[in-house]
């Protein structure tokens, strides 16, 4: 499955509370350039459960409802584990820009997984604009993905 963005289908977003300052500024300034965003929460820095957003990022992209998502937590573990759960996500955990080239370059990423608690707002986004103009080489890294799936 060859992700390839879409700009004609929105951009899933989605964090914790730890992350919900850099999902509210990436919101916006997605908006600012003119991307539709679908925001599915948190809505405030209140303390909640990154599963209860990982979980409809991931399936927004998996449908093909979304474009790609974009996850924050604290470390951006939680949410890259939760959301590789599901069977045709690649989440990648991203914290410099040569991460977030490769893991769509090499991996064929879907979505983007950021620790708002250890990288700069500015950097974040930078690591999404890289991850947006970037396209999956396919070739030897084709045969790899293929072979991620259980089942």
């Amino acid at each position: 499955m060859n992700f390839v963005f879409d700009k004609n289908k929105p951009i899933a977003i989605g964090s914790d509370h730890a992350g919900f300052e850099y999902k509210e500024a990436v919101k916006n300034w997605l908006e600012q350039k003119g991307y539709t965003v679908k925001n599915l929460g948190t809505y405030s820095a209140s303390s909640v459960d990154y599963p209860d957003f990982a979980h409809p990022v991931a399936s927004s992209v998996e449908t093909g409802e979304a474009a790609f998502g974009i996850l924050f937590c604290g470390s951006a573990n939680g949410v890259a584990i939760t959301a590789n759960k599901h069977p045709h996500i690649r989440a990648g955990l991203c914290w410099e820009n040569d991460v977030a080239k490769l893991v769509r370059k090499h991996n064929n990423s879907n979505i983007i997984c950021i620790p708002a608690r250890f990288v700069a707002l500015s950097l974040a986004i930078e690591m999404i604009e890289n991850f947006m103009s970037t396209e999956f080489e396919g070739g030897r890294h084709a045969d790899r993905v293929n072979k991620i799936a259980c089942s």
